[in-house]
Parts: C-alpha cells; sequence; structure tokens
C-alpha cells in the first residue's frame, strides 16, 4: 500500500506535466491525497507531501512516475485542455492500472485518480497548493 500511495503521489505531481504546454507552473508544491477504498473498515488518513517540480520535470513524468524504478509503470494517453489534464497509466509488475484527472490554476488544483490494484479499486483525490520557489537543500 505504501508503494502504490508514493506512486500515486509522484503521478500526481507531474500529471500536470509532460508532452507539450503544461498547465502547471514549476515550483514547490503541497499536495493532499485523500485515498478512498471500498469495504475498507476505516477512512484512510489524508496525506500531504510537498513536491518539487522543475521546467525539466513538466516536460517528462516518466522521470518521475514512479519514484521506484522496479515497479515500471508508464503514463499513457495525456492530454491538455484549457487548463485540465486527463491521462491513463499502466504499471504492468504492480498490476495495476488506472486514470485520472486534475484542473489547474495559477496556485492551485484539484482532481482525482482511480485505480485498479488486481482486484481492488481506489479513488484518490487531490488538492495541491503553490508555496512558490523551491529552495535547494
Amino acid at each position: 500500500m505504501k508503494k502504490l500511495v508514493l506512486c500515486g503521489a509522484l503521478l500526481l505531481a507531474v500529471a500536470g506535466s509532460a508532452f507539450g504546454q503544461s498547465p502547471q507552473k514549476p515550483g514547490k508544491w503541497n499536495v493532499k491525497m485523500q485515498m478512498e477504498i471500498p469495504g475498507m473498515p476505516f477512512k484512510m488518513p489524508p496525506i500531504n507531501v510537498d513536491v518539487c517540480l522543475t521546467e525539466e520535470d513538466l516536460k517528462d513524468p516518466q522521470k518521475s512516475v514512479p519514484s521506484d524504478p522496479k515497479s515500471k509503470c508508464t503514463v499513457n494517453d495525456y492530454k491538455v485542455d484549457g487548463n485540465t489534464v486527463t491521462w491513463s497509466m499502466e504499471c504492468p509488475k504492480d498490476k495495476t492500472k488506472g486514470n485520472g484527472e486534475i484542473t489547474f490554476t495559477d496556485e492551485t488544483y484539484t482532481g482525482w485518480m482511480k485505480m485498479q490494484v488486481g482486484e481492488q479499486e481506489m479513488t484518490t483525490k487531490y488538492t495541491g497548493t503553490w508555496k512558490g520557489e523551491c529552495t535547494k537543500k
């Protein structure tokens, strides 16, 4: 499950990136994810992560998805329509596939991603807030 969360976070971070003109701007983004898994006896707590995206990151999501190179996920059917991006993804090794949509404003976004992990379905809702320029560590 942890790998799936990380994959989802990284995919979201670059979902607005990739082939062509991205409506997402580079910089530090705070991403809040809320997962919903049918049949779970409890609601999973939201997850917050900070992600730094460069201009280069916004050109190629395959550089960031997933962080575990063994998963070998691919982003497909990437489309930009105004300030909304849609995509599908597949991780054959993890038997995972899904699709998603994110709508951007200058400094925020909202969206969702539906995943099929083996026999289990999962929906993740996202919100993002731009926090400024990335800082070097």
